[in-house]
């Protein structure tokens, strides 16, 4: 069902499946960049709030007011994209959400009440910058950071039961009866899905927004603004990134156990046996891999620490119940590793440079490195959803529903996919002109500028109502870093 599962269908592009595989592919593309962002990118505005808060840095205060306003452009967007996903589910797969609706939906549910009090609270917060005290305002935020985790967590458990389903029973037509909702919201894939989820979502951020600030450092604007803009959300994503491979691991060794279809797609495996060799890279075939780095022994070790573990391959999987395109589920899952070892590396660089000189490491590279890890986030958060997803295939709902029984038999489908597409180009095109317009006015604004304007916690001026006390002034920049920075 996900992105770009349906490939190997390529040769049935009249049926329904193919668009509906397609349609399903792209929205989730698109929204779950914009998910992340509503995930992750408050608790960014509050660890920078939090700094000028503390330190009575105005630079710090700018990035997290500059952050919260782009964050209410990305929410919108988000909001359309996500309605019209979630509609997806009963306009492509009206079979699935009426034998199991009943079930998957209670997630669904919980996320839509997390995604309007976050709404809330971000509208609160905006507006509450010339408006609240100092720490009054910041805590007004905190709950844009619950509800962001909330949100994630309800959908990936949606997610993880189609996994691994549990807390339901069948009726002899095979109607889902006998709800149990904790049962279903808290299945055996939630703790490993979820928290994977959320890290993923935080390194997107961290790394998306300090490779905007990256290239703006490569392009001459060596200010304080932008080596704090580029240091607060590389460090929340480099912190990330130890965490997500640990978690990562794990994720796959509980696949390896629950789903060893998926599995075996993974790391290509064809025969079930023990002392699998791990390839890195290459093409899968009946014949075993081909063009790759082989370490022997090492997919056992990772699966059950030892060569002696046996892993299932996928000639032990009846034909029918098969991942497809299993060379593209294996490199998006080596993609996805590969990068994430990248940014390990990359977290590294800057912790010694930061332990020697308490500064970024001195060197373009660095930079330039910085400048695609946002892009380089995004494909490794597309490649974990390729794996997740079309490993899963032919499964809509694991061993109970294949994603063939579950689709829509209406016609029109290859039309709304064609509206679907021309509305997203549209509302990305609306985006990116609007942030790209709002980064400009905050440039050409400059330092001068940014300090003529007032405090956003000092005093009012005449043309604001004084009937909120305020509190909690920031104070001005260090002149002697203005200085050098000049």
């Amino acid at each position: 069902m996900a992105f770009p599962g349906a490939i190997p269908l390529a040769a049935s592009a009249t049926t329904n499946l193919f668009a509906a595989r397609e349609q399903m592919a792209f929205t989730l593309a698109f929204h779950i960049v914009l998910a992340c962002i509503g995930v992750a990118l408050p608790a960014t505005i509050l660890v920078a709030n939090w700094i000028g808060l503390k330190r009575d840095d105005r630079d710090a205060i700018e990035l997290a007011q500059r952050w919260s306003k782009a964050m209410a452009v990305t929410f919108a967007v988000g909001a359309v994209t996500g309605t019209v996903l979630s509609f997806e589910f009963g306009l492509l797969w009206p079979r699935f959400m009426e034998r199991y609706g009943a079930a998957f939906g209670i997630a669904f549910g919980i996320e839509g009440l997390f995604f309007f009090l976050e709404a809330i609270f971000l509208g609160i917060f905006i507006y509450g910058w010339m408006r609240l005290p100092g720490w009054v305002h910041w805590w007004t935020g905190v709950p844009m950071f619950i509800t962001g985790i909330g949100g994630a967590a309800s959908v990936v458990s949606a997610n993880s039961w189609m996994n691994q389903p549990q807390g339901f029973a069948l009726d002899a037509a095979g109607k889902v009866t006998e709800v149990e909702p904790f049962k279903v919201l808290f299945n055996p894939a939630v703790p490993y899905e979820v928290p994977h989820m959320i890290l993923a979502a935080y390194m997107v951020v961290g790394f998306l927004v300090a490779s905007i600030y990256a290239v703006g450092m490569l392009k001459g604007r060596r200010d304080r603004l932008h080596r704090l803009g580029l240091l607060i959300p590389l460090t929340i994503a480099l912190i990330a990134t130890p965490i997500q491979l640990l978690v990562g691991d794990t994720a796959a060794r509980e696949v390896a156990h629950h789903q060893p279809a998926k599995f075996a797609a993974m790391e290509c495996v064809q025969d079930t046996g023990s002392h699998q060799t791990e390839y890195i890279g290459g093409i899968c075939t009946a014949d075993g891999v081909k063009v790759a780095i082989p370490i022997p022994w090492l997919d056992s070790m990772l699966v059950g620490f030892s060569p002696d573990t046996k892993v299932t391959g996928l000639n032990s999987i009846p034909n029918d119940e098969r991942p497809p395109v299993n060379t593209f589920i294996h490199l998006a899952f080596d993609l996805m590793v590969g990068i994430g070892t990248a940014f390990l590396a990359l977290g590294i660089w800057l912790l010694w440079s930061w332990y020697k000189r308490r500064d970024i490491p001195q060197t373009p590279w660095f930079l330039k490195a910085v400048s695609v890890s946002g892009v380089a986030a995004i494909l490794a958060l597309w490649s974990g959803w390729i794996v997740t997803e079309v490993g899963r295939q032919p499964w809509i709902v694991y061993h109970y529903m294949k994603v063939s029984e579950a689709v829509t038999d209406a016609n029109g489908i290859w039309g709304i996919f064609i509206f679907t597409l021309l509305l997203y180009a549209a509302l990305g095109t609306i985006a990116v002109l609007v942030l790209r317009r709002m980064s400009r006015r905050w440039r050409e604004g400059g330092e001068g500028a940014a300090e003529e304007q007032p405090s956003p916690y000092g005093p009012l001026g005449p043309e604001v109502s004084p009937a909120v006390p305020f509190a909690g002034m920031v104070g001005k920049r260090n002149s002697q870093s203005e200085d050098a920075e000049r």
